[in-house]
């Protein structure tokens, strides 16, 4: 009986997600290790991982029937690829994360391109449309990047992509030629870029594309892909490391003794490509490490420089940036290293929350929080989490995840720092205002568990209500609500089906104290105007006894107004 070619179908690809996200996570240590290039800061691991979370998310939206409006369904190769792609760019963190997610951007316009493959759109690629991918991720990957240098994951994909292009036979056999032409590139790297060869080290960034590629093998072929050397699961070290002493040439624009870019300036860009491309030549003058990845008007861009305002104002100019991420390169990494400065301490406790706003974001840190933004429709991943408990920098950490949904993201979160050695303590605060009762008895100086028993204390004795606007007709605790009402949930249910904000808010509110109070707490969205606000602190003071009231205002969130009674 023949063998029936391997095919990339859209089983392969959901099982590729998830075999590429468990490799990255089971490596990501390692890879942070190693990571030396374009900047010592030991994440690339940890960026790689995240991207391809993004990633994941997407893809399993598409086929769980997660997006909004949309029934479960068996989506096509097209849709399945354009999700990921889309997933990657939303998520991408770091340079490696960027280069990674234009990468499968590249694979995904061929694939969507080719209809699937000859059978239809639900065949899957075959090996000819595969290799086309495969040249085209290399090719997008280096044109996305203002500076392409050899010895980095573009010289790993650009590898991968020709062996496969060499070879004949089905997917699997294109795939194993990929994975093993990235296994060779990738050992030979050292060869080509002093920094590594300086450390002793193969490329993160390469090291972590193998990864993604032995689990696309795998995906395909049934079968696990070979270890080979330092390319997948072997040492990431060379034998040989060069001595400080040994003469080596220096990378192009490297001086000795002179630091970097003091910042890593990332965000989302909403412009059209003319204004991209004046962008890119703006940022280039700035500082390096650029890369700008997407198209179709939305873009990811990546930057190094040391006026971070600037970059931001360039984006401005060009677009509409948001999700704006500065970094500030810490001591330890490449450019605090050639100084004699010693390592940050670490602190002795610090508390991570979740926000669902920038106004709450502010609010938070200027109490002392590490923030994690849980934006309308995309909740934050365990990676963002553990990534935060991270950038606290401390022993002790109180973890507030604000939101119900979050219970069991928060709960791998902690686990994965505590397996890092830092004592974590969850306190599973339902909503933001929960978390503000929280915070606000937090006294870093006293014993850990007498601080964490105090925060859990002032959590719990907040009721937390907010309001939601029905998108469709749905039964509901309180009733048949239609498109468009104004629901009022109290401790997670719907209590009160409303036509306005104001009168929907006073009712939720006089339910809540009827059960007694001492303070309410509103936190107003961007679209309830401030006599809302005035309003409702009247109705309270006027009718309850006693009773003071608080309004913050949470910025861009899912909930039109947050409402907590302590």
């Amino acid at each position: 009986m023949p063998q029936v070619p391997q095919v990339l179908g859209v089983v392969a690809v959901r099982t590729w997600c998830s075999l590429a996200l468990a490799a990255l996570g089971r490596d990501r240590a390692e890879i942070d290790a190693i990571n030396v290039y374009p900047v010592a800061d030991g994440d690339t691991g940890t960026n790689l991982y995240l991207t391809f979370e993004s990633a994941h998310q997407a893809v399993e939206a598409v086929f769980t029937g997660l997006e909004a409006g949309r029934e479960p369904a068996a989506p096509t190769l097209p849709e399945v690829m354009r999700a990921m792609a889309h997933g990657a760019l939303i998520g991408a963190r770091g340079n490696s994360g960027t280069i990674l997610a234009q990468l499968l951007r590249g694979m995904a316009q061929v694939l969507a391109d080719s209809g699937g493959g000859d059978g239809g759109h639900d065949s899957g690629a075959d090996a000819g449309v595969l290799r086309l991918a495969l040249l085209r991720a290399a090719d997008s990957a280096r044109e996305a990047v203002a500076h392409p240098v050899e010895g980095t994951v573009l010289t790993v994909a650009t590898a991968a992509a020709q062996a496969a292009s060499e070879t004949e036979g089905d997917c699997g056999a294109v795939l194993r030629a990929a994975y093993e032409g990235a296994c060779a590139a990738l050992d030979a790297t050292p060869g080509q870029l002093t920094a590594l060869r300086r450390a002793g080290v193969v490329d993160a960034g390469g090291r972590g594309l193998v990864v993604v590629l032995g689990a696309l093998s795998e995906a395909v072929s049934g079968q696990a892909a070979p270890v080979r050397g330092r390319g997948d699961g072997g040492p990431a070290r060379v034998e040989a490391p060069l001595a400080p002493t040994d003469e080596a040439p220096l990378e192009c624009g490297e001086e000795p003794g002179v630091a970097g870019p003091a910042f890593e300036v990332i965000y989302l860009l909403e412009a059209d490509d003319r204004a991209v491309a004046r962008l890119r030549t703006r940022l280039d003058a700035l500082g390096d490490s650029l890369v700008v990845v997407g198209g179709d008007g939305l873009w990811n861009v990546h930057v190094h420089v040391d006026d971070a305002g600037a970059a931001v104002e360039a984006g401005v100019e060009a677009g509409r940036p948001y999700r704006i991420r500065i970094t500030h390169f810490g001591l330890g990494d490449a450019h605090a290293a050639r100084s004699s400065a010693p390592p940050r301490e670490r602190a002795q406790r610090a508390v991570v929350a979740v926000v669902p706003g920038d106004g709450l974001a502010g609010l938070y840190a200027e109490a002392g929080a590490t923030t994690v933004p849980d934006r309308p429709g995309e909740p934050p991943a365990s990676g963002e989490l553990v990534e935060a408990i991270r950038r606290a920098h401390a022993r002790e950490v109180v973890l507030l995840p604000n939101d119900a949904e979050l219970r069991h993201t928060a709960a791998a979160a902690a686990e994965q720092a505590r397996s890092e050695g830092v004592r974590v303590a969850l306190i599973p605060t339902r909503s933001a205002v929960q978390g503000i009762a929280a915070l606000a008895v937090h006294e870093p100086d006293r014993r850990f568990d007498e601080d964490v028993v105090a925060m859990t204390s002032a959590a719990g004795a907040t009721r937390y209500a907010e309001l939601a606007v029905a998108e469709r007709q749905s039964w509901t605790m309180a009733g048949i609500c239609q498109a468009g009402d104004v629901l009022g949930l109290i401790d997670g249910d719907v209590a009160v089906i409303g036509g306005e904000v104001p009168a929907t808010a006073r009712t939720v509110l006089d339910r809540m104290l009827a059960a007694g109070g001492e303070l309410v707490t509103l936190v107003l969205g961007d679209e309830v105007p401030d006599e809302v606000a005035d309003g409702l602190e009247q109705h309270v003071r006027e009718t309850y006894l006693a009773v003071d009231t608080v309004v913050y205002r949470g910025g861009r969130q899912s909930a039109p107004m947050l409402i907590g009674v302590e």
